[in-house]
């Protein structure tokens, strides 16, 4: 396949408005992920650092450095 025939084919695809399309695209786009971090030995372990650090803190309840609170009351000007 030609650069100008993918060129071709990302500008098509940026300018439909098809929704279905997309998320085609995105579900290609997830198995081309699994494949490489299968097969791929530095990015699968990359992605089992990252799962890992997720799972984390999803099971521990926080979110580490970034992200906003988590409820409870306010301490700026609240009632």
């Amino acid at each position: 396949m030609s650069l100008k025939r993918i060129l071709l084919h990302c500008k098509q695809f940026i300018q439909r408005k098809d929704g279905a399309s997309g998320i085609e695209y995105a579900v290609i786009a997830a198995m081309v992920a699994v494949v490489l971090a299968g097969f791929v030995p530095g990015v699968s372990n990359n992605v089992k650092s990252v799962m890992d650090k997720i799972q984390a803190a999803i099971t521990t309840g926080t979110s580490g450095t970034t992200g906003g609170s988590s409820g409870g009351s306010s301490t700026t000007g609240g009632t």
